[in-house]
């Protein structure tokens, strides 16, 4: 485990740190995302008829090779699209389906594709913690999305990550929505939320 940066250093130090190493991760463990997705076992998963996964960016570990798995059992595959309000949809993203660039500028379906309620998202990292916590990138959206989705019903959330993300102890405010389960090249745990 990476040390947290000391207390002096802001949460923008640490994520720039944190993307200095998951670039390197990556650049090590190009094939962690099958490794990963090759850990997970059907007992794992809740029922499923939508997931969401995600279009990776700066190292983020493939998440492709999973959805592949997830598509395979039946279930649809949802990508996270921004809205310029700055809000979170996640919308339906067949296989080979049209992909462009969402209020973010990542890459989304199209903004008039169908929305539905995920059972299971995977969720992209900086860097996770046995206790469930999750740091992202820095802008809220999956926070916001997850805090929605959680006040309607259940939401089960993957952290898909390389095992090297994992810290200590993150320092979470009151906002940060806990991981239920993480997935790395190393395995797949399920998470308690302190």
């Amino acid at each position: 485990m990476p040390p947290l940066p000391a207390e002096r250093n802001t949460r923008q130090d640490l994520r720039r740190q944190l993307r200095r190493l998951r670039l390197e991760l990556a650049a090590a463990r190009p094939e962690a995302g099958e490794a990963a997705a090759g850990y997970l076992q059907d007992a794992d998963l809740p029922p499923l008829r939508a997931f969401a996964a995600y279009v990776p960016v700066g190292g983020e570990i493939d998440s492709g090779p999973l959805a592949l798995r997830l598509m395979a059992l039946g279930a649809e595959r949802l990508l996270p699209h921004v809205s310029v309000e700055g809000r979170m949809r996640f919308l339906s993203a067949p296989a080979g389906g049209r992909l462009e660039p969402d209020a973010s500028g990542l890459q989304a379906p199209p903004q008039y594709a169908e929305e539905m309620r995920p059972d299971l998202i995977i969720a992209p990292l900086l860097a996770f913690d046995r206790f469930g916590g999750r740091l992202g990138q820095g802008g809220g959206h999956y926070d916001r999305a997850l805090a929605e989705l959680r006040r309607t019903g259940p939401v089960f959330v993957l952290g898909l990550a390389f095992a090297g993300q994992e810290v200590e102890r993150l320092d979470l405010e009151p906002h940060d929505q806990p991981l239920d389960a993480v997935l790395t090249e190393a395995g797949y745990r399920r998470l308690p939320q302190a």
